[in-house]
């Protein structure tokens, strides 16, 4: 069991290259698992995999759990897999649950009275979406007396098959104690970083920052190999300096070798930026850099590669290009 967290019965929707991972690592952890996927093979696989319970619909995969997590593609599929008539909702809670204080820290108590796996039913959401949306979901659970974090992560594919994501979570103080013991089955670094939507917006942050360095990464490997330069050598002596990243170590050889059949795809980064330059027009922040770098995976995409790694701007600067 990881941390300080206790078994819980947790139901987990949304099996893709994330969400089938961080539901085994719950598993692993001695959780007590129901999972549901649009594509029911994919369910079907993973519990037999893990040894866990298959629910035809996200309210059965709900139906008694402490912990619901959520880990699909966008704003409107949260939107149906929460609020639908067979949605994780109607399944959580009650109205009525919600009387004794509208947030949901008071329908459940504190920390210290409800350890993780006890308390009531909370919904937390990894996927990338909008703020707008946890502060909707947010409001909705609360309705319900149901505890809420909007919680999305980073690390990729390869952060969540080895239990190191790094999650950021928007919601209440006592919620985040409750769920955080739960999260470390799958997560390195889980923090609070606000209210309700505080979670979704430093995933933008954390995208815009992503989008910025893999063009300069990718402009500064092109240079070099017109300049003719051994770019192992390269790689290896400036990535233990001030230029040294998480995507120099983890994508500079591949880039070289112009391998991208893997990893995080354009298409879903083309969808984060999305979401990050809506919330830019909101708030006002100039974002000269992301506009641009969202246009050149606009290219990629042109050129067949939704579904290349995200490292793959640097095929835009290939001669054949």
């Amino acid at each position: 069991m990881s941390g300080d967290a206790v078994p819980a019965g947790v139901a987990f929707i949304g099996l893709g290259v994330m969400g089938y991972p961080m539901a085994g690592h719950l598993a692993a952890a001695g959780h007590r698992v129901t999972v549901f996927n649009r594509t029911g093979a994919v369910a079907q696989r993973w519990a037999a995999e893990h040894h866990g319970t298959v629910a035809d619909t996200p309210a059965q995969a709900a139906e008694g759990a402490q912990f619901v997590f959520v880990c699909v593609g966008a704003d409107d599929d949260v939107r149906a897999v929460v609020h639908d008539r067979n949605g994780t909702l109607s399944a959580m809670g009650s109205p009525a649950g919600a009387a004794a204080g509208s947030s949901a820290d008071s329908a459940v108590g504190s920390p210290e009275e409800h350890p993780a796996g006890g308390g009531g039913a909370m919904l937390v959401d990894h996927t990338t979406a909008s703020a707008g949306l946890a502060r909707e979901l947010a409001a909705a659970c609360a309705r319900r007396g149901v505890g809420f974090l909007d919680a999305p992560v980073s690390g990729g594919e390869a952060g969540a098959r080895n239990g190191v994501l790094t999650v950021m979570c928007g919601g209440e103080a006592g919620d985040f104690e409750r769920a955080r013991p739960v999260m470390d089955a799958y997560a390195r670094a889980v923090t609070l970083i606000g209210p309700a939507g505080s979670g979704q917006l430093a995933k933008m942050v954390n995208q815009i920052c992503i989008a910025g360095l893999v063009q300069a990464l990718s402009e500064g490997l092109e240079f070099g190999r017109r300049a003719g330069l051994d770019l192992d050598a390269v790689l290896s002596t400036i990535s233990q300096g001030a230029a040294g990243s998480w995507q120099m170590s983890n994508r500079g050889a591949t880039m070289t070798a112009d391998e991208f059949d893997f990893g995080f795809a354009v298409d879903w980064m083309r969808k984060d930026l999305g979401i990050v330059l809506a919330e830019a027009q909101h708030n006002g922040a100039p974002l000269p850099v992301t506009a641009l770098v969202d246009q050149f995976y606009k290219r990629v995409q042109e050129l067949g590669g939704g579904r290349w790694d995200t490292s793959s701007l640097i095929a835009l600067l290939r001669p054949s290009s």
